[in-house]
């Protein structure tokens, strides 16, 4: 067993050492300018992207947004979301986003860097709103984004608000960012963190889930690591009402928690009731 532990021990640490560290000088206002145009059209035809609300985003100053997360490792929500937020907003203003470490260090995919993609962790977290960044998290992490597809109207963080704590300790409000439609860029039949667990990454590469879907152009797909066609799903997002620095500064976790949840909940569920039909919206 000492051997197994030494050899865990050993993958664990070349994965981390392969993870980006966080650089917010990372982020190119050029480059996302350059970008902007031709996938903000790609955007609005395929994913026909609808973002309501950015006006009750506070203009300056850094602010925690906080999102239902949705669609695996290719999350139209957060593309749709980042290109929204650049265009209106302007690309001068700092804007982050966090993922996986798996994410930021997958080949091919140092240009989400340049939009502000860092790792998720507190440090990083921290490092941005102390820069008067915004910054957009996902506390249901690969809980939610693999989430089965018929339970794709449900916010379910699995429990997790330590993002309460960070906005307490930056002293920045925070604002729910509702989202629909993202869960159906593929069929996700299950989470998989039973073969998470069978194949030990939920302790090698902090993978909780190796999810279960089906997806062009492979078919049936275990984990979603292996690039894939997302369906042309509309993508509808809804900027909720902030909740102010003072109040989380008064409030404890778990009632700030429940404002977030209660007001993402309310959003989706207005925003569910507009859909006729899956992907067509």
């Amino acid at each position: 067993m000492a051997g197994f532990g030494d050899a865990l021990g050993w993958v664990k640490q070349q994965i981390s050492a392969r993870v980006p560290t966080a650089d917010l000088d990372q982020r190119d206002a050029d480059y996302i300018l350059e970008q902007l145009p031709g996938l903000w059209l790609l955007a609005s035809l395929y994913f026909r992207a609808d973002v309501r609300g950015l006006d009750r985003i506070p203009t300056t100053g850094p602010v925690l947004l906080v999102g239902n997360h949705s669609g695996g490792n290719l999350p139209p929500d957060t593309f749709v979301f980042t290109l929204a937020f650049c265009s209106y907003f302007g690309v001068e203003r700092p804007f982050y986003q966090l993922a996986h470490n798996l994410v930021v260090s997958m080949p091919g995919l140092g240009s989400l860097r340049k939009f502000g993609t860092v790792a998720a962790n507190h440090e990083n977290a921290t490092l941005a709103l102390k820069s008067g960044a915004a910054l957009l998290v996902y506390p249901g992490g690969d809980y939610e984004v693999f989430r089965p597809s018929w339970q794709r109207h449900e916010v379910d963080f699995d429990g997790r608000k330590g993002y309460v704590k960070l906005a307490r300790e930056a002293g920045v409000p925070i604002v729910p960012i509702a989202s629909v439609g993202g869960q159906e860029a593929a069929l996700f039949l299950d989470r998989g963190q039973w073969l998470a667990k069978l194949l030990v990454v939920d302790k090698i590469a902090r993978l909780k889930s190796v999810p279960i879907l089906l997806a062009p152009p492979w078919g049936l797909a275990v984990s979603d690591m292996v690039p894939r066609l997302p369906l042309p799903t509309k993508i509808v997002i809804e900027v909720q009402d902030p909740i102010d620095a003072e109040d989380i500064a008064s409030s404890d976790d778990d009632v700030i928690n429940d404002k977030v949840l209660a007001s993402l909940q309310s959003g989706v569920d207005r925003l569910a009731a507009e859909r006729r039909f899956p992907i067509i919206g």
